[in-house]
């Protein structure tokens, strides 16, 4: 068994610094993680979803990897929850594939951290773009962990980037012991 699926989402990836960098040192962690770049591996946007749906069968842990762009994810993200998490697979009175398992959002903005300042009612403004990740993890009977969130994705140094990176393999090695998980 496999228990942690890195989904990586970037339409350009040939231009990103995080992402790809994120995508390179998950991919380094050996066996117990299997990465997934999902435009490579759908140019065609003709999803297998028979593929992808025993990967996340096979999974313990489910992670999400991809820029936020208007406020919500990339196109072939939003097409892999279309195609992948089906009614009477993920969801629904005889969904249950992922009961039980974990999803972890691992984003980054363009926008910098002072665009995701606590608005009026303190409440951090990224917060707000959320909710249809949550949604989706209760749905489907995941538990949403919180997400690692890179902003000003194309400011940082490479000081910080390592920072995040880090973080990020941190906590594929150690999960489930997430001090915030206790």
């Amino acid at each position: 068994m496999r228990p942690t699926l890195v989904l990586v989402a970037h339409p350009q990836m040939h231009l990103s610094r995080v992402n790809a960098a994120l995508m390179k040192a998950a991919a380094g962690l050996g066996d117990e993680v299997v990465v997934r770049d999902l435009y490579a591996a759908y140019p065609d946007y003709l999803i297998d979803t028979a593929a992808e749906q025993q990967a996340l069968r096979e999974a313990e842990l489910v992670v999400w990897v991809h820029p936020i762009r208007w406020y919500g994810m990339p196109p072939m993200m939003k097409l892999w929850l279309d195609e992948v998490l089906t009614a009477g697979w993920a969801y629904g009175a005889q969904g249950h594939a992922l009961h039980g398992k974990s999803l972890w959002l691992v984003a980054s903005t363009d926008g910098p951290r002072t665009a995701y300042q606590p608005d009026a009612s303190g409440r951090p403004v990224f917060d707000l773009f959320l909710p249809p990740y949550e949604q989706t993890a209760t749905a489907c009977g995941m538990r949403f962990l919180p997400p690692l969130v890179l902003r000003g994705a194309h400011r940082v140094t490479a000081a910080e980037l390592q920072d995040h990176v880090d973080t990020f393999v941190q906590r594929l090695r150690s999960y489930p012991d997430w001090p915030e998980l206790a």
